[in-house]
């Protein structure tokens, strides 16, 4: 799920219920590394507010996207 090149890691939203104010469907999202999230089935994402939060991991799909397109993303680490 590592981007390569980076420790950021990318998801694509598969559904938002219970969510829908946070996440769009189909939308790819940042990752961070929260290995106690991880043990807990839960993901840790920036959302639509731009902070970092807590949801379901089935709510998402990892995905690996090409370095030249995360190099082009304007996210802040």
């Amino acid at each position: 799920m590592e981007a390569q090149g980076s420790s950021s890691r990318f998801v694509v939203c598969l559904k938002n219920e219970g969510c829908e104010a946070s996440l769009e469907p189909r939308k790819i999202y940042r990752t961070v590394a929260d290995a106690d999230a991880d043990a807990h089935g839960m993901i840790r994402v920036v959302d639509e507010s731009g902070e970092d939060y807590l949801y379901p991991a089935d709510l998402f799909c990892p995905i690996t996207l090409p370095q030249a397109l995360v190099d082009s993303l304007a996210w802040a680490s």
